[in-house]
């Protein structure tokens, strides 16, 4: 079982320096997979667009720029509302969008709650996998009786 921590806001698409379009937007964070957030951009296409990216790098750029290459976060204040932007390259474009810090830091929050920074590794479920995996495992005996020859036979021509 796992939680997911959403919420649905406007974020403004920047087309000018004069100019953005509002664009609604779900952040998401799903405890089982602790480590990333996902944006789901809602743009009027048949399909949204989504994107994934590190849950440290939001939290970060709500404080200071950071990031590099596909996704770039940093606060910002436009006329007098604090802002974080987003700035998202992938082969098909480019994209800066202005997000409100409120929001989006009130959001990071209660993920923070959900699983606090250093504890991701506890949500991955990778004892229970191995556990699992280790069960389907042969026994070792039955290795022994396997189609390679042990140790102990004689090499060929020996």
């Amino acid at each position: 079982m796992h939680t997911v921590v959403e919420r649905e806001l406007e974020l403004g698409l920047v087309l000018s320096p004069e100019r953005s379009i509002p664009v609604p937007a779900r952040l998401t964070y799903r405890t089982d997979d602790p480590y990333a957030i996902h944006v789901t951009f809602h743009i009027g296409s048949d399909s949204p667009v989504n994107w994934t990216f590190a849950r440290e790098l939001l939290v970060e750029g709500v404080f200071r720029p950071c990031g590099h290459g596909d996704v770039r976060v940093w606060p910002t204040k436009v006329d007098g509302r604090n802002l974080v932007c987003m700035a998202l390259s992938s082969p098909d474009g480019d994209a800066l969008l202005e997000a409100p810090a409120a929001a989006v830091s009130a959001w990071l929050e209660r993920t923070l709650r959900v699983v606090p920074p250093g504890t991701e590794h506890e949500h991955l479920g990778l004892d229970k996998g191995l556990s699992a995996l280790f069960a389907m495992a042969p026994r070792d005996d039955l290795w022994r009786s396997g189609p390679w020859p042990s140790d102990e036979s004689p090499e060929a021509g020996a």
